[in-house]
């Protein structure tokens, strides 16, 4: 009796301890909704295990727990396999079996999906070298500072590197979900998940993260990855032609949409954005001005004093002696003139 056939797609999850719950559901919830005919939860076209070493329960970062369906065995038998992190506290989130799961996955070229943290523990494993990862701006600088040979993106939701997926987590996890069922089922049974689940449409790999820090939150979502990528690159300020060049634009057409969306030309309001956050250090922190100017990319003490004192009409040493905490925005305000 021949066994059955694989499924077109076939999730093997690794969950961490304290993993993220939203994004673990919000990814399986997708792959059960277009599993199925109608709301029957039956797994017809797809199928999905959670994986275990001991079946132990796996705790969740909210404290709820969730029952291991299979045992870590030949990881051909899934489509892909995805390791979905949680809290960084723990310097052993998974057990050394499935670490040793994954690297024999990799070693089958299975395609491995890091979501939310889980992207730390692919890194940890030696299964990222070479290849870009998509981190939470949340957690950039924590992977920064552990992998400093790899190369972090936080400008969009996940990124898809050869045989590699990785994600930042929370709500994207259902775009990576959709995609993979538009692309291993078809159209027609992603559409029918995002509908049952309430979701207007899927958001592409490209889109950027939800968040602007300085700024108040505009609708073009070049803009919003332009602020992105300034925000991420303030030690060593890129260039304005290569900004817009990962967003897919001329130098002028950026300048364009900067100037549609907030009355301001890219290089000013990377600037703006630079003092803000240099401004905020100032007032919350005890680094030295050297130390912030560094950080935000003012590389010499005198021009950084003179550009802070034009732009908040003090110098950040008389603003830190003085305790006041920070401005109100104005009209020169990166955010300025956004509803």
């Amino acid at each position: 009796m021949q066994p059955p056939a694989r499924k077109p797609l076939r999730i093997g999850f690794i969950l961490a301890n304290d993993f993220t719950l939203s994004a673990f559901s919000l990814f399986v919830d997708t792959l059960r909704l277009a599993g199925d005919e109608g709301d029957r939860s039956g797994k017809v076209h797809c199928d999905w295990d959670v994986l275990s070493a001991n079946g132990h329960l796996i705790r969740s970062s909210t404290g709820v727990e969730v029952a291991p369906t299979a045992a870590l065995a030949d990881p051909r038998r899934f489509t892909h396999v995805a390791v979905v992190g949680g809290l960084l506290r723990d310097p052993e989130p998974v057990s050394a079996s499935a670490l040793a799961f994954l690297r024999k996955a990799a070693q089958e070229n299975v395609p491995l999906i890091g979501v939310c943290t889980g992207t730390f523990i692919l890194a940890r494993a030696g299964l990222m070298r070479a290849r870009k990862v998509c981190v939470s701006w949340y957690h950039l600088d924590e992977f920064r500072s552990e992998f400093p040979d790899n190369t972090p993106i936080a400008d969009r939701l996940f990124f898809v590197d050869g045989n590699r997926i990785t994600c930042s987590g929370g709500a994207g996890a259902a775009d990576l979900a959709a995609l993979l069922v538009e692309r291993h089922l078809g159209l027609a049974m992603k559409q029918k998940a995002l509908d049952v689940l309430q979701i207007e449409k899927a958001r592409a790999p490209s889109d950027p993260q939800p968040h602007v820090p300085v700024a108040r939150p505009v609708s073009d979502n070049r803009v919003r990855r332009a602020l992105l990528i300034m925000e991420q690159s303030m030690a060593d300020p890129l260039p304005i032609s290569e900004i817009a060049s990962r967003c897919g634009l001329s130098t002028r057409g950026l300048e364009r949409l900067f100037m549609n969306s907030l009355n301001t030309r890219p290089n000013a309001a990377y600037v703006r954005l630079r003092l803000e956050v240099a401004h905020q250090m100032v007032v919350t922190t005890a680094k030295s001005m050297i130390e912030i100017g560094g950080v935000t990319g003012f590389t010499h003490s005198s021009n950084f004093s003179r550009r802070f004192k034009e732009a908040f009409g003090i110098s950040p040493i008389a603003l830190r002696r003085s305790g006041q905490g920070k401005p109100a925005a104005s009209e020169n305000s990166v955010g300025a003139g956004i509803g």
